[in-house]
């Protein structure tokens, strides 16, 4: 199957000669959840400035559905009307004074006409629960407020790929909660997700696919089943195993769990636990036979 985006032996150096990118290879299967892990310089962010042309390689070259990603004017152009990147720090992507004209400068530049650029204005903003505050200036919202107006900027646009640079960063576990949600029904209605975060824990259970980065490279890449029943994988790749991998190993080392299935989340492990027959029920059985 071909991928929707491609990292193809990608290079990149920053102008003070430090290695954003080396040799790097990524592909992003179509309507699936990615999660990109790795420690704080190992190359996240340059990738993703990558994937929507923000940044050029130095050597290599991306693929955008197969084709080779052309970066003149119009080939940018078409790969920025698929490709919407949320940006970790909201300030970076904000500009506009109020909500509404933030999130309608997408839609406008792309040449839509009003009633249309008005239409996906309000669904965006009704997705990320921020309707009520489109003529709210820019400077009176939260930081996670602020974060959501930049997702709605880039939901108006209609991407096939959203990428977001450190998502859960700076907000409150209902929030997160919310966002999560939002990301489902998107790869629901089939768009595809990547993200990027230092939570191991979070990715293994809600990514379909991971990306783990190290000095420059993509490290390891695979689903996410495959990755939790191979612990020794993420150690060789540099990432701590999430704890509920690790737990999981010990209490089916001690025959109290089967080894299969293996579970995503602590909420599963501890679902697996208490379907689990207590003392009591031990002893009603051994009565009953």
């Amino acid at each position: 199957m071909t991928a929707l985006m491609e990292l193809v032996s990608v290079s990149y150096r920053y102008p003070d000669g430090s290695v954003g990118l080396r040799a790097c290879d990524v592909q992003l299967r179509a309507g699936a959840r990615h999660a990109l892990l790795g420690a704080n310089g190992a190359g996240k962010t340059t990738l993703m400035q990558h994937l929507n042309g923000l940044l050029r390689p130095e050597s290599g070259h991306l693929r955008w559905r197969g084709e080779p990603v052309r970066h003149d004017r119009a080939g940018l152009r078409a790969l920025r009307e698929q490709v919407g990147m949320v940006f970790q720090n909201p300030d970076r992507q904000l500009f506009c004074a109020h909500v509404e004209e933030d999130v309608s400068f997408g839609p406008l530049n792309l040449g839509l006409a009003e009633d249309e650029v008005r239409d996906r204005v309000a669904q965006a903003l009704t997705q990320v629960g921020l309707h009520s505050h489109a003529r709210t200036p820019v400077h009176h919202l939260s930081f996670g407020q602020k974060k959501r107006v930049c997702l709605a900027g880039v939901l108006a646009m209609r991407p096939s790929l959203l990428v977001l640079d450190e998502p859960m960063a700076g907000l409150d576990a209902p929030m997160q909660s919310d966002l999560q949600h939002l990301l489902d029904g998107l790869v629901a209605d089939g768009v595809t997700v990547l993200l990027s975060t230092h939570d191991a824990a979070f990715a293994a259970a809600w990514a379909d696919e991971l990306h783990i980065m190290e000095a420059g490279r993509c490290r390891l890449q695979a689903p996410v089943s495959r990755l939790l029943a191979c612990p020794q994988a993420w150690h060789d790749a540099g990432q701590p195993l999430p704890d509920v991998v690790a737990l999981h190993a010990e209490l089916a080392a001690r025959g109290l769990l089967p080894a299969h299935p293996l579970p995503r989340s602590m909420a599963q492990l501890l679902n697996a636990v208490r379907a689990l027959p207590t003392p009591i029920d031990q002893e009603r059985l051994l009565h009953e036979t």
